[in-house]
């Protein structure tokens, strides 16, 4: 009986220790580079929420990463209008949503490390998939996290703002300086 019980034990799958990061809203920026012939637009939105949990040992993530869409500000009342109306129709797709699904290296224990994040990004209603790759401070009790990239909008069927007068580039550059903190629990695997 006793080797029953102890074949049957080995076979229970092993917990797994997660690694949980809960981003603070306050201490994340979502920032915005636009160019055009003239000069450069820059802005910014707000992150409403966002929580990433991932298996270092398999790399699965999962999780979410929200950015409210309707608090896009250049600090142009005309142009955020426009903004907002025309090419965001932010009203109709008030979300940016980043969906993690695989997280490809090691987040030290403390100091600097790299990691590249893949999962589905969604903006005005369709789902791109993409590869962020993010720099990643521990300083034991905070993680912070930076990445830059670039989202072809037009391409993403988002309309172009450029006039007759005004001519933007068709791809706006991103940039993400996150901050949350870092805890595991335990998952079954």
């Amino acid at each position: 009986m006793k080797r029953i019980l102890l074949v049957l034990l080995a076979c229970v799958p092993l917990a797994a220790e997660e690694t949980v990061v809960d981003l603070n809203p306050s201490r994340t920026t979502v920032t915005f580079t636009l160019g055009d012939i003239l000069h450069t637009v820059r802005g910014s939105f707000k992150l409403k929420r966002g929580s990433v949990h991932f298996d270092p040992d398999t790399g699965k993530a999962g999780g979410e990463i929200v950015v409210d869409v309707t608090t896009g500000n250049t600090n142009g009342d005309a142009r955020d209008r426009r903004m907002h109306k025309d090419i965001l129709e932010s009203a109709r797709y008030p979300d940016a949503t980043f969906i993690p699904d695989h997280v490809s290296g090691q987040v030290s224990p403390a100091g600097e490390s790299r990691i590249s994040v893949h999962g589905a990004f969604q903006l005005h209603g369709a789902t791109h998939e993409m590869t962020l790759d993010f720099h990643v401070r521990n300083n034991g009790a905070e993680l912070s996290a930076a990445t830059d990239f670039i989202i072809p909008y037009v391409q993403w069927g988002l309309k172009n703002p450029s006039t007759f007068l005004l001519k933007v580039s068709n791809k706006v550059q991103m940039h993400i300086e996150a901050s949350g903190y870092e805890q595991q629990s335990t998952a079954g695997r």
